[in-house]
């Protein structure tokens, strides 16, 4: 790998690092000042808003600037969300100024491999990358769960803790912990200004930003016609409208089933977690580029594994069933990934594929996460929502696969062609 990777790396390990930890406080916030549940299971959806609204533009912007000066402005925006929470605007409209930041960093963070990298690198690379990312999930999780919980909290707030400059109180656990985030957030924006220039051509953006909408749109068109294209964008954009509601279901899951706190819930969010880390590793070694769609059926056999959560009421039994879930998700998502982001770098340019990627798989968010909020407030249980959800993953992958199937009869010198392509490194944009 080249030396930039490693700083791209390190600067993406602590800003997902501050995201979980905050997603975790977020909720224990809430509940501190007697939110109804909605609206912590509103998190995730408010978080994915920013997402959808500005995916025009955040993928043009990335093409348009070098690629870690916008990682760093979006820390930058993170930060601020960050403090918002701390004073007296709503947790939620808070939590989503922090989304506008992760929008925005995105298309840039992943954009910048395909820029970096060659074809051949790119599956052990979103391997290594996302698998850091989880571990960065399993320590956020873990690290926003003891933040908020009774031994951390109580030397927290013994320390009568002040934001410099600002003069915000800091009264409750939650607070005393965002409060902490701040610096991490601020340590992976330093380095981001260490990730070097790759040398790519960087694209105009137009003085008007509202031209950009056609041309999202026929980037969006041009990526769900391509014949691997479309079957990767939509497994993983299935696969992420539904992992990113699980975080929730799964703190949820844990009160109702096993009677968990926040503190103690969080470290299963985290059990699942270190499963999808080792399957993403797994992944990254033994899957090429042009195999990716022989993963799917794991797609399929994950949604199953989450219906059969209802059935379960024992930590210890918990555990091994939550990191073999995980591990089928990230042995799934990470050469799905690749193919996505090689199709969608010889399409329309790193940014922009990025972008469209976020668009369709943030919309799968905020789509399910309304309707898990909505069945919240009607009185859904925990129960119901996991049985839902692990329906919809089997159930639409198995569609998927269908629609591979027809693909490979129906055009099978087009998939042969594209697959070429995905073999060669100098085919390769």
């Amino acid at each position: 790998m080249k030396r930039g990777f490693y700083t791209i790396m390190t600067a993406q390990f602590f800003s997902s690092l501050a995201d979980n930890a905050l997603f975790v406080v977020a909720v224990e916030l809430l509940r501190t000042r007697g939110a109804p549940e909605w609206q912590s299971a509103a998190l995730v959806p408010m978080f994915a808003l920013f997402y959808v609204v500005l995916a025009p533009f955040v993928g043009a912007f990335a093409d348009a600037r070098p690629k870690g000066r916008v990682m760093f402005v979006s820390n930058a925006i993170k930060v601020v969300g960050c403090l918002l929470m701390l004073t007296s605007l709503h947790p939620l409209l808070a939590y989503a100024i922090v989304g506008l930041g992760a929008a925005a960093y995105s298309p840039a963070k992943y954009g910048i491999l395909t820029e970096l990298l060659p074809p051949s690198q790119l599956v052990k690379a979103n391997g290594w990358i996302e698998g850091l990312t989880i571990a960065s999930i399993i320590l956020g999780v873990v690290l926003g769960g003891q933040l908020v919980g009774p031994l951390v909290s109580g030397r927290l707030l013994a320390l009568e803790l002040q934001v410099p400059g600002l003069g915000l109180a800091i009264n409750t656990p939650a607070e005393a912990a965002i409060a902490l985030l701040v610096p991490v957030y601020g340590l992976a924006a330093w380095f981001n200004t260490r990730i070097p220039r790759t040398g790519a051509a960087l694209r105009h953006m137009p003085a008007n930003p509202l031209a950009l909408l056609p041309d999202f749109w026929i980037c969006n068109g041009r990526l769900w016609r391509d014949r691997l294209g479309q079957i990767s964008l939509s497994t993983t954009t299935l696969f992420w409208g539904v992992s990113g509601n699980l975080r929730y279901i799964v703190l949820a899951w844990a009160a109702a089933a096993l009677g968990y706190s926040t503190t103690q819930a969080s470290s299963l969010v985290g059990v699942v977690a270190i499963g999808t880390a080792v399957g993403a590793v797994a992944a990254s070694l033994r899957m090429r580029l042009e195999h990716a769609t022989r993963v799917m059926p794991l797609g399929v056999a994950m949604g199953l594994l989450v219906v059969l959560m209802n059935f379960i009421d024992n930590v210890w039994v918990a555990v091994p069933f939550l990191i073999a879930l995980g591990g089928l998700g990230g042995f799934l998502v990470v050469p799905m990934n690749a193919l996505l982001q090689h199709r969608g770098h010889n399409l329309m340019g790193a940014g922009r594929s990025i972008a469209v990627q976020n668009f369709n798989e943030q919309a799968c968010i905020l789509g399910l996460g309304f309707l898990y909020s909505f069945s919240t407030g009607v009185g859904l249980s925990a129960f119901g929502a996991i049985t839902a959800f692990g329906l919809i993953v089997a159930g639409v992958m198995w569609l998927i696969q269908r629609w591979h199937r027809h693909n490979e009869r129906v055009h099978p010198h087009e998939l042969e062609r594209l697959l070429e392509i995905a073999r060669r490194d100098d085919l390769h944009g």
